[in-house]
């Protein structure tokens, strides 16, 4: 399994065609141990599924091959102690490695459910070709694990997305002049630091401590002498489970109109959030197979950002798709790594749980 991952690694699967070469790879794998496989093709973004086991019930294990650019050292796998480097290496081409050698080990004899795997190649890009279409084409199940880094942590919920696109608009002037126009610029300040006294951003939930604001984007003025009458804001809104879009952007309008500033705006981007709770009868029994696997208690936590698992969850009415993979640090930055430990333990745990009845 490790060396599997180490072979994944040297892929340099950061474009289209590096992440379908890795996918192959994946492909081919699985066929040389005896699994069948089906390849997909969406618009040229490749994927595949893997199907054992029957019943009712049906988990899915989901993981992608592609990966965000790195340097040309980082597709060279380094091993040093319990911990191996690379591109990918934790986010997430160890969850795959586990998820390919547990879908091998498991023994259709021995469980109850249907166990599909899922690789997909766009994740990093949004997942709308490969695990979107996937849940579209009817591939979804009862339960979802997407094998991102957490730390062998349980990522069951996750907050929803809005993006809010704003105009404030202002009175023009001589800048010799200024209170002789309406500076949208600073009618902007004024909203901006308005906004964190709003209820939405009082609100807590038992997995977060408050919904996230970031203010990424804001374009205004051209000139020194000129009073700005146009400020163009964006907001990346990340709301949590019991919190509603449409009460978010009502707030928000109402500030506008309460602090008397002029302001258009479009709510697009919105993704729901995960809501899958502690009750849940897949995250108990998973809770049990952590337990049995590292004599640890399970830890449940709720994820900042999303994740391929909105496309599952999406089915289920939100709910029933989860994070949960290996311990690793830095993804995305240029120390990235896996512990290699927690790649066997992880691999334990998925075969422990897809076969508790």
């Amino acid at each position: 399994m490790i060396e599997l991952l180490k072979e994944l690694i040297k892929i340099q699967s950061d474009t289209k065609e590096g992440a379908n070469k890795a996918l192959l790879f994946c492909a081919d794998w699985l066929k040389t141990k005896g699994e069948s496989v089906k390849v997909h093709d969406n618009k040229g973004y490749l994927m595949l599924t893997a199907v054992k086991g029957q019943g009712e019930e049906t988990i899915v294990w989901n993981g992608h091959v592609d990966v965000v650019p790195g340097h040309k050292e980082q597709f060279v796998p380094v091993e040093e102690g319990d911990r191996l480097y690379g591109r990918g290496a934790a986010d997430m081409k160890a969850g795959v490695a586990a998820m390919m050698q547990a879908f091998v080990e498991l023994d259709s004899s021995l469980v109850t459910r249907e166990v599909q795997l899922h690789i997909v190649t766009d994740e990093e890009i949004g997942g709308r070709h490969t695990s979107k279409w996937l849940v579209e084409q009817g591939f979804h199940g009862d339960f979802v694990i997407c094998g991102e880094p957490t730390g062998l942590k349980v990522g069951l919920q996750s907050k929803g997305i809005l993006r809010m696109d704003m105009v404030f608009k202002g009175k023009p002037a001589h800048g010799s002049r200024p209170w002789e126009g309406i500076n949208a610029i600073e009618s902007a300040m004024k909203f901006h630091l308005a906004v964190a006294d709003l209820p939405f951003r009082k609100e807590s939930t038992e997995y977060y401590e408050q919904p996230s604001v970031n203010l990424p984007i804001i374009k205004a003025g051209e000139r020194y002498n000129v009073v700005p009458e146009v400020c163009e804001m964006s907001y990346d809104i990340r709301f949590m489970p019991g919190q509603q879009k449409e009460e978010i952007v009502r707030q928000l309008v109402d500030l506008a109109e309460t602090l008397n500033v002029t302001m258009d705006y479009k709510a697009s981007g919105s993704t729901p959030p995960l809501t899958t709770t502690k009750d849940n009868p897949f995250i108990q029994s998973l809770q049990k197979a952590i337990t049995a696997t590292t004599q640890q208690q399970a830890v449940l936590f709720g994820q900042h950002g999303a994740a391929d698992t909105r496309y599952y969850a999406a089915v289920n009415g939100g709910e029933g798709a989860i994070e949960f993979g290996p311990s690793g640090d830095d993804w995305h930055g240029n120390a990235e790594y896996v512990t290699i430990s927690s790649v066997h333990a992880y691999k334990n745990i998925l075969l422990a749980h897809a076969q508790l009845t």
